[in-house]
């Protein structure tokens, strides 16, 4: 799975918690999820929710933490497929 496949699985996964819409169309590898997408902090764990679901991989509190933006998302996100031999 490339890195434009990964990141519109993201936009898809995002788009239901974020109320800014014209920033989700310019959805990047250096889009902020709270900055940017105006994502709170209760839907962030919302999004960690649903990515561990799409991706089927889990998620540690630390690897959530650092679940800010999209480049850092998009790196946890292929490690752990790259460790699980699904990239």
């Amino acid at each position: 799975m490339d890195k434009e496949e990964l990141i519109a699985k993201l936009k898809t996964i995002v788009a239901p918690y974020t109320p800014d819409k014209a920033a989700l169309d310019n959805i990047g590898p250096t889009t902020d999820f709270i900055k940017d997408l105006k994502i709170n902090s209760a839907n962030l764990v919302d999004v960690v929710l649903d990515v561990e679901e799409e991706f089927d991989i889990e998620i540690d509190n630390q690897e959530m933490a650092r679940m800010l933006n999209v480049s850092d998302t998009l790196a946890i996100i292929e490690a752990k497929l790259k460790t699980l031999d699904r990239e």
